[in-house]
């Protein structure tokens, strides 16, 4: 041990330290300063970042041994409070560059850095100084960083006075403003406390948790020794199946008919057999996270090794095995048959095009890992706080594996640092139950980086055939498909998954014939779960990309193609339904001088060395759960003004600012001040259940329960004259304080076995461009510009939206050029699985709005979360294409994948 005297934000501190501890831990466990965040623990995400003697320095690999003696430590903490902000913290509030916050302090602390050094930087020299300091932001695209480090050294350098940092409302509205969301000061200081957070702040006998997983794939489990685990130091308790008191699964909730499953697939530990590398086998409870860690290493387990089926062809073999006894691989199919049969029309239309496409499996590489806590409450209700974006989901999921009554399960969640859609599964929910139960004291797990990428849900890859008809005019005529969905060992939601592909394959083209057939395939790879734009990338990766090939063989521009096929009056979806709008057509117009333009440029542009290129291509989702989706909220009069209860989970979009803008507008008639207006959120004991945060679909569905809570609540308080009551006069006439608003989208209805039907009354539309540069010797390819026209209906907070796209974009970008988890050793690490850095993103990006107003969005408002990982990757893979003449298929486009696509005859 080792004691030493650091001068930690002005405040001289001894401690007494293990030399071989980092400086997060201490900072963190000693001194609870928790801005100072725990990410990926390796130095690849900049979360942890501080300043020792003025030195950027990343606490999580830097060793006490290495801290001199009265050294100055910086953190986050010490830069500016909620109350005394500095200016760097007001510039990313009016930026809106936190989202999740996570990464915030960090960049916070990365930008402090750069600007003592250099009060007057570049864009690009502020780019530069966050990619060599590690500094990972996955939520805002990096863009709103730069802008607010720029402004923020305007004021430093005194050529703007610091108040141009503030917001300033110029109406009293907020709604269709950059009104900052109530979160945003919390995280720009670290004050706002996330999982791991939480965990330092619980009572003194509570317990540790970690995993004994598996090893291997797929096998057969034969005996589990828990004995030598047992006698570790510090344990309590080594929890194995036999310790679950109810089912010991968790269910899928299936809803399809046809689905050979029963739902009831994925073990919380496993039994008798293993199903995917991580599954979890026992659980350690002990007192310190170290000691947990050494005795789950000691638990021993004997397997009987099978084949593991890391894919769906090899899964679909005709001598594969079971992976689930009873069940075929193949355990549900999904047909799409709109309009007449199509065979008749591909042996005549003068063109034909086909072609078969991969997307991989993609990580939603959050910089938080999965972590979560759970105790008895003074209802001795158990409680789980963790990041689920489902909520009251979760609870009908896990409550019968758990084997607990319903009204005794009680689920929070934390603030999050980004989910990005895997936690509409649950990860650790089940487990930190089973422990709380067995063991009667809080429990805390926490995954680290490599159990963050192992044993959470990925996207599932698609493995798609298509086919398109065209006649000489290059009107479509007719589309077929196959499509193959590998959804790893669990079967939630891969069903509905299957679905999406038959919606929004073709879509935004009216396509008059349609014949396919989706097939969902459990295998031994990661469990597939939901991710941004669920279903749509793998759908339009196929039909964008086709669209380019179309063009070629018809000699036509792509654009041009796109814009005689769009939706226009008469023309109907993928599933047979009139779309809503109609703003395609003039989104194309809106874009056409911008591609043209593009396109000059880059022929301007390209070397024999460096072929520029621009591509194209059209995004669609829609906004809720199929058919007719609702929610709930509350809104309650109080004296300081009116409370708002829902459960609008919050990835880090903003779910906070979406009830916030929407409640707002309602209450419009009270003239209240946003401080007014309280927001009770996400706690199954205190709200109502307005479904989980997924599709896009909150703004919608939550937004309108909120405002008719809220309308509600006024038609209430108003009198005769116009006039309203107040607080005092509703309670002495007895009037009801607290209002429901329950909407329901009942003009949707669900898809039926061919898959037609209205499965959404509200949808997102895209047009995006993207240009790039292809170095022809090494393949590798630079995204130098994004532009998107979006129609997302009426804007709630324009910070949000915009904050969104920008984010929606760059996952696109890594989508398209480097992420995946196929290599379950090397993918697991951020940089392993091929994250994307402020290098990779362009600092070019540009976002179009037309705002067509939606009939059943609240306000006119529809979602945006989803739409920008729509199609962005297609976009960038059809401009490799233009600019090299390669035409990649197999996601990523890697630089060999592009060289090896040049080589091909064309």
């Amino acid at each position: 041990m080792r004691k030493i005297a650091l001068n930690v934000n002005g405040l001289l501190r001894t401690v007494i330290v293990d030399p071989e501890d980092t400086l997060m831990d201490v900072l963190r466990h000693q001194m609870l300063l928790t801005g100072t965040k725990d990410g990926c623990e390796d130095g690849h995400c900049g979360a942890c970042a501080v300043l020792v003697d003025g030195k950027y320095t990343l606490a999580c690999i830097t060793k006490m041994s290495r801290i001199p003696d009265g050294a100055n430590v910086l953190t986050v903490e010490g830069i500016g409070t909620p109350d005394n902000l500095h200016p760097i913290q007001k510039a990313f509030i009016l930026h809106g560059a936190a989202q999740c916050g996570f990464c915030s302090p960090g960049f916070v602390v990365s930008a402090k850095a750069l600007l003592d050094f250099n009060c007057d930087p570049t864009r690009a020299e502020v780019r530069d100084w966050f990619q060599k300091r590690h500094n990972v932001c996955r939520c805002n695209g990096y863009k709103p960083y730069v802008d607010a480090v720029m402004d923020a050294a305007k004021v430093m350098r005194g050529e703007m006075p610091e108040s141009a940092l503030e917001y300033k409302s110029s109406n009293g509205h907020i709604w269709g403003t950059s009104f900052p969301r109530p979160s945003a000061a919390a995280k720009v200081t670290g004050t706002l406390d996330y999982g791991s957070d939480l965990g330092l702040k619980l009572p003194p006998d509570m317990l540790y948790l970690a995993l004994a997983q598996a090893k291997v794939s797929h096998a057969n489990i034969l005996s589990i020794d828990t004995s030598e685990a047992e006698k570790m130091p510090g344990v309590e308790a080594v929890l194995t199946y036999k310790d679950v008191k109810g089912k010991n699964r968790i269910t899928g909730l299936i809803t399809f008919p046809s689905n050979k499953g029963d739902g009831w697939d994925r073990p919380i530990l496993c039994d008798e057999k293993i199903f995917q590398y991580g599954d979890a086998i026992a659980i350690v409870c002990a007192d310190t996270d170290a000691h947990a860690r050494a005795a789950a290493e000691k638990v021993h387990m004997e397997v009987e090794e099978l084949p593991a089926y890391m894919s769906a062809p090899a899964a679909m073999a005709d001598d594969a095995i079971e992976i689930h006894p009873g069940t075929p691989n193949v355990y549900f199919e999904q047909r799409i048959a709109k309009g007449e049969d199509t065979a008749s029309i591909m042996a005549s239309a003068p063109h034909v095009v086909e072609d078969e496409f991969y997307l991989q499996r993609q990580p939603h590489l959050t910089v938080e890992p999965d972590v979560g806590f759970a105790y008895f409450d003074e209802e001795d209700r158990l409680t789980i706080h963790s990041k689920s974006i489902g909520l009251y989901l979760h609870h009908a999921m896990i409550a019968p594996g758990l084997g607990i009554e319903p009204e005794k399960l009680r689920l929070v969640q934390n603030p999050a640092g980004a989910t990005f859609g895997y936690k509409f599964s649950p990860t650790m929910e089940a487990l930190l139950g089973v422990a709380a139960m067995a063991t009667g004291r809080p429990v805390f797990l926490r995954y680290n980086y490599a159990q963050h990428m192992q044993y959470t849900g990925k996207r599932s890859p698609f493995f798609v055939k298509m086919k398109f008809a065209a006649d000489d005019e290059g009107k479509l005529l007719a589309m077929e498909t196959d499509w193959v969905v590998d959804h790893g060992p669990y079967s939630e939601f891969g069903d509905l998954l299957t679905l999406r592909g038959a919606q929004f394959m073709g879509a935004g083209y009216d396509i008059p014939a349609i014949r396919g057939m989706g097939h969902t395939v459990a295998t031994n790879h990661v469990w597939g779960s939901a991710f941004r734009a669920y279903g749509s990338p793998q759908a339009f990766l196929a039909s964008e990309s086709l669209m380019d090939e179309l063009a070629e063989k018809l000699g036509m521009d792509p654009l041009e193609l796109r814009y005689k096929n769009v939706y226009r009056p008469g023309a109907t979806t993928p599933t047979g339904q009139e779309p809503e709008v109609y703003s395609l057509p003039e989104m194309i117009d809106l874009m056409r001088p911008k591609y043209q333009a593009a396109l000059q440029k880059a022929k301007e542009n390209s070397t024999d060395e460096h072929k520029k290129g621009v591509g194209v291509s059209i995004g669609i989702y829609g906004c809720g759960l199929d058919g007719p989706d609702g929610s709930e909220a509350w809104a309650e009069l109080t004296p300081e003004g009116v409370t708002i209860y829902n459960s609008w989970q919050d990835h880090g979009q903003g779910a906070d600012m979406g009830t916030l803008g929407t409640a707002h507008q309602a209450l419009l008639p009270l003239e209240l001040d946003p401080a007014q207006i309280k927001l009770v959120m996400n706690d199954t004991a205190r709200v109502p259940n307005s479904g989980p945060s997924g599709g896009s679909r909150s703004q919608v569905m939550t937004g309108n329960a909120i405002k008719l809570a809220c309308e509600s609540l006024i038609a209430a308080m108003r009198k005769a004259d116009g006039s309203f009551r107040t607080y005092d006069e509703m309670v002495a006439e007895g009037r009801q304080l607290r209002h429901e608003g329950k909407w329901t989208m009942a003009s949707a209805s669900n898809c039926d076995a061919n898959a037609q039907g209205a499965p959404f009354a509200v949808y997102m539309y895209g047009v995006f461009m993207a240009e790039v540069d292809v170095d022809v010797k090494s393949g590798k390819t630079v995204v130098d510009k994004l532009t998107l026209v979006a129609d997302i209906g009426k804007i709630n907070n324009k910070l949000v939206v915009d904050g969104q796209i920008y984010g929606g974009l760059a996952q696109g970008v890594g989508l398209a050029l480097s992420e995946d988890f196929e290599d379950i050793k090397k993918h697991s690490t951020m940089l392993g699985a091929g994250v994307p850095t402020i290098r990779d993103i362009p600092d070019d990006i540009e976002i179009i709005y037309v705002e067509t107003p939606r009939e059943n969005g609240p306000f006119g408002a529809a979602g945006v979360g989803e739409l920008p990982l729509t199609s962005p990757h297609v976009a960038i893979l059809n401009a490799i294409k233009n600019a090299s003449g390669a035409r990649v298929t197999h996601l990523p486009a890697r630089p060999e994948k592009v060289l090896a696509a040049m080589s091909e005859p064309v």
